[in-house]
């Protein structure tokens, strides 16, 4: 039972590595519905790290059971196996634990590190920011430039530049406001943070890249639509569309590491959706996706378990 649930993870892990990835990061669905399509990227990377650790798992340690929790507990108890152990059983056991721990440790030193880099920003800019946006939670920077981001964390700040009012009349500056407001609420730094990791554990594969730019841009695309959803005025879209192209003017290099910001993702892909919008994803087509995310995650998990149930 167990060479053929390998064979099935393995497959399942090579099809999360490129080419869904591939598949999802070129559709045009997501743009129509972003937080269906955050959804089904983070069971993406969540399915496809247990299919290729699993994979490498089951087949390690098939010598000592018909099911993965059966032969994980020979093996930690140091029962003897039921059949001949092969040096890529051993190879096999290796990869997993060396795997399992890159993926974990990268993501614990990416949160660590993440973390540390807000912590010294908000440090730094609690020194020369001040209230007086327009905003009661908003704090004033003193800068020439157009420049507005959230910096995410216990305590949050959200910063407009003095550069920023003077560029923006005020319903731009709500549009602004409200995108800044959306990142924080919803916490969208924590649904890129998977993403940075993998893209740091896993270099060499393309499709790490590629999921993370995908992940940055939805979630930017999800805070314009939040942001829509509170602003008033005769052309909300039109409004928050103009704010992302004046900040994107002046803010290049001016944000700081960490921060979520109102120029986030690709600027040019965001604006032609405000400004052209394309029809909301049908309920089927939503459900279905989501339908489709939830496999992912049950399919790896019953393939590791059901031998041992049946």
């Amino acid at each position: 039972m167990l060479p053929a649930t390998a064979v099935a993870l393995g497959v399942l892990a090579a099809l999360l590595a490129w080419p869904v990835p591939v598949a999802l990061a070129r559709a045009g669905w997501p743009r129509r519905d972003p937080l269906t399509a955050l959804l089904c990227w983070q069971a993406i990377g969540l399915a496809g790290g247990l299919s290729m650790i699993g994979a490498l798992l089951v087949h390690g340690l098939a010598p000592w059971g018909h099911s993965l929790p059966e032969a994980w507990w020979r093996w930690v108890t140091r029962e003897p196996a039921q059949e001949a152990v092969r040096g890529d059983h051993w190879v096999a056991q290796t990869l997993a634990a060396v795997l399992a721990l890159e993926l974990l440790g990268v993501l614990l030193l990416s949160s660590v590190r993440t973390a540390r880099t807000r912590r010294r920003h908000r440090e730094l800019l609690e020194l020369v920011v001040r209230p007086g946006g327009p905003a009661g939670e908003t704090l004033l920077l003193e800068h020439p430039a157009p420049v507005a981001f959230c910096i995410p964390g216990a305590r949050p700040l959200l910063v407009l530049s003095s550069g920023m009012l003077a560029e923006l009349d005020d319903a731009q500056l709500a549009a602004v406001i409200a995108h800044e407001r959306a990142h924080l609420a919803e916490r969208h730094h924590l649904l890129l943070l998977p993403f940075v990791a993998w893209r740091a554990a896993l270099p060499v594969l393309p499709a790490a890249g590629r999921a993370h730019d995908a992940v940055r841009d939805l979630v930017e695309m999800r805070a314009d639509d939040v942001a829509l959803g509170s602003l008033s005025g005769p052309d909300p879209r039109r409004t928050l569309a103009v704010a992302i192209v004046a900040a994107a003017g002046g803010s290049s290099g001016q944000v700081p590491d960490g921060a979520l910001a109102i120029t986030g993702g690709s600027v040019a892909v965001r604006v032609r959706r405000l400004l052209a919008p394309a029809d909301p994803l049908p309920p089927g087509a939503r459900g279905a996706a989501l339908a489709g995310a939830v496999a992912l995650l049950l399919v790896p998990t019953l393939l590791l378990l059901l031998p041992a149930v049946a």
